[in-house]
């Protein structure tokens, strides 16, 4: 039976089927739920938005910092020295250096600048304050939690932490040995990254999965990034055994592990690793709402992904040239010489951008491009599933149209002429932002080809890539002066017909813009929380 299904009724989450027969449950899940009936039933139209209206309930609006009571709390030391290499050799895989002699000095820089608190914001109307962090989240709701183990680290007690970024602090779960079983020779520190959907649930809905799945691959990349800043290796590992994971972790129900990251390197310092038996703090997670909406259908995909094949099917990824009639080389990237470290703690979410007659460099494009064609580190990314299709407005020596970005070339590709401003805000959901930046992007994944090797648990990975890369740009546009928005809203099927995909070329999972933003002065930096 075919699974491509449209959402028919949310309150009664009723769908219709293609071969003409019906799903229709309440309060349970669909028997055939895939990653396919998902993706379906969280299309955006205009259909769609109009019955799921509603209204933000802020009195039940989930705290956006987890912490554990009961439990040891281990100062990181504050403000740490910034990485001095400049991000965009980051970016392009350079090493950088650490100057830290011990554990806890190296926790406190790679976390200073992959994770903790970057700046405030304040709302005029009422006074009120809430934090930025160095990582983007769809919302600023942050779904995802940091923890790590940690082995033969100096001056630090081998365990299991929970980083606790409005303190720059981490929580002690438990003391002493601790194995996680993800790499046959375990890292001196290793990172579950995890997700609790229901922060992005209370605004976002059903949809919802999909942001907390950009936000890991947003999350990743900070830490990947950071590391490298310091001198250090990262591998990220996508397949495991959750329920497994959840239980050694000791995880609270609503927070589910979705991506391990082990750490290794010459430039951490180490000593002997503990032998001693797992002594557990445990700690009782904090409440985060007065009442935690369910959201079946994200349970439903959720419970898909879990899956994991012992064989796995491939198909191959065609390694194709452009066909268009306007096919531009890039230039050679435009230089930077700003720092990893500034760049990490400066990096926001322009809200819009200035539009006229500002416009960008094309080696300024060509050196944002370049830094999203950089290999990724994971055991789902020997093969990437994200094509990048640009909406170009303003960008010196590039004619206004649509173009397909060919990494392996270094080219692009033009696939429609004339101006795309209205076209990019209105396929954004109607957001001014992807109309006034210089640049704004359609990332297309292969979510066929991704789940055909990896069953359903691809969905995940094609989703980790696009926050992957989004990050990417996020940082490189900053070290050049400009700045980026990651965008989850989008109209779906309109955007499939505006650059007349197949759908074996894929689907659109996430949208984003660069450009020169305008001026948030509710903004005030922090630099030590």
């Amino acid at each position: 039976m075919e699974e491509k299904a449209a959402l028919l009724d949310i309150q009664n989450a009723t769908y219709l089927l293609e071969n003409g027969s019906s799903i229709h449950y309440r309060g349970t899940l669909p028997p055939t739920m895939t990653w396919r009936v998902y993706h379906e039933v969280t299309k955006h139209s205009v259909e769609s938005l109009q019955r799921a209206r509603r209204a933000l309930d802020w009195a039940n609006m989930p705290n956006p910092f987890r912490y554990y009571e009961g439990v040891p709390v281990l100062d990181l030391p504050a403000d740490p020295l910034a990485p001095e290499i400049p991000a965009l050799d980051v970016l392009r895989g350079s090493l950088g250096a650490t100057s830290a002699a011990n554990g806890p000095a190296f926790l406190s820089q790679l976390l200073f600048y992959s994770a903790a608190i970057s700046a405030s914001k304040r709302v005029p109307a009422t006074g009120y304050e809430y934090a930025l962090r160095v990582n983007p989240s769809s919302g600023n709701l942050h779904p995802t939690e940091i923890h790590f183990v940690a082995r033969g680290l100096k001056e630090w007690p081998d365990g299991l932490y929970h980083y606790d970024p409005s303190r720059h602090m981490a929580e002690q779960r438990a003391r002493g040995t601790f194995n996680l079983n993800t790499t046959p020779c375990p890292a001196p520190i290793v990172f579950v990254l995890t997700s609790i959907a229901w922060r992005e649930a209370w605004k976002y809905g059903k949809r919802a999965y999909r942001y907390c799945l950009h936000d890991i691959g947003h999350a990743w990349q900070a830490l990947a990034l950071s590391a490298r800043s310091i001198g250090c290796d990262t591998f990220a590992v996508g397949s495991f055994a959750d329920d497994e994971v959840s239980q050694l972790c000791s995880l609270n129900p609503d927070e589910w592990p979705m991506l391990i990251v082990n750490l290794q390197g010459k430039s951490i310092p180490v000593r002997e690793a503990d032998t001693s038996e797992t002594v557990w703090f445990a700690g009782q997670a904090n409440r985060l709402s007065k009442e935690t909406i369910a959201q079946p259908l994200i349970d439903g995909v959720h419970l898909a992904t879990k899956q994991i094949r012992s064989e796995t099917g491939s198909i191959a990824s065609a390694v194709a040239a452009p066909t268009g009639s306007l096919v531009i080389a890039l230039p050679p990237p435009a230089p930077s010489t700003r720092s990893f470290g500034e760049v990490a703690r400066t990096r926001r979410s322009a809200l819009d951008f200035v539009g006229g007659m500002q416009s960008m460099q094309l080696a300024e494009l060509s050196a944002i491009l370049a830094c999203t064609a950089q290999p990724l580190s994971a055991d789902f990314a020997n093969t990437r599933f994200i094509q990048l299709y640009l909406y170009v407005h303003r960008v010196d020596e590039l004619q206004p149209g649509v173009y397909r970005y060919w990494p392996q070339h270094a080219e692009l590709e033009q696939v429609k002429s004339g101006g795309q401003r209205v076209t990019a805000a209105a396929l954004s959901l109607g957001q001014s932002l992807a109309g006034n930046a210089c640049v704004a992007f359609s990332m297309i994944g292969d979510l066929d080809r991704a789940t055909v090797t990896f069953g359903d648990r691809g969905y995940r990975y094609v989703h980790f890539e696009a926050g992957a890369i989004g990050h990417r740009m996020y940082l490189a546009a900053e070290a050049l002066g400009l700045r980026a928005t990651g965008i989850g809203a989008f109209y779906d099927e309109e955007v499939h017909r505006y650059l007349e995909l197949t759908p074996q070329q894929g689907q659109v999972v996430y949208h984003f813009a660069i450009g020169h933003p305008v001026p948030d002065p509710r903004i005030s930096a922090s630099t030590n929380p």
